[in-house]
């Protein structure tokens, strides 16, 4: 991932990614999350606290009217685009690289509830199709492309593409 850009200049990648169109949801919750991560930034603590206050009702508000949630720890590279937005779930401890498209229902997050900071570490130019489930701490490598409704809970090597979910049928009813 790049240096330490500007919250300026990564607002004006991400707006070009998005299509330059700022009313989209995945662009303002990408907004409010590279807000997030810039007001800690600010020193001292005591200026810092009403811009803590904004990001706190922003964060809320593209959790809960965008149905995007991604805190402010999440560690993101550039040029992330969110497609077709809505439930999308990011683990605060997760690491994003450059170029990655999540899109709608993706869900990046731990697998054990007793280990609650292990979360997946996704590489640069990866394609996550709708609805994929990537958990557990593995490691995603880069310019994968990540399947609809993929169940994601080992490492993947760079280039590979990934498909299908890892549900197993265990009993079959039986019709009378």
């Amino acid at each position: 991932m790049s240096s330490n850009p500007s919250l300026w200049t990564l607002w004006r990648e991400d707006y070009a990614t998005h299509g330059r169109d700022s009313t989209l949801p995945g662009f303002r919750a990408l907004a409010f999350h590279r807000f997030g991560v810039w007001r800690l930034r600010v020193r001292p603590r005591i200026l810092r606290a009403p811009l803590t206050i904004l990001y706190r009702r922003l964060y809320r508000r593209a959790r809960n009217r965008y149905g995007i949630e991604i805190p402010h720890s999440v560690v993101i590279g550039r040029r992330l685009r969110i497609e077709h937005q809505s439930g999308i779930v990011v683990h605060g401890s997760a690491v994003i690289g450059d170029d990655v498209i999540l899109r709608q229902g993706v869900t990046i997050g731990n697998r054990h509830l007793d280990r609650p900071d292990d979360a997946p570490v996704i590489g640069s130019r990866v394609n996550i199709g709708s609805g994929a489930v990537i958990l557990g701490a593995i490691t995603i490598g880069d310019d994968v492309s990540i399947g609809s409704n993929a169940v994601v809970l080992e490492n993947v090597p760079a280039g590979s593409t990934v498909v299908g979910p890892r549900a197993a049928i265990r009993t079959r009813n039986e019709k009378p």
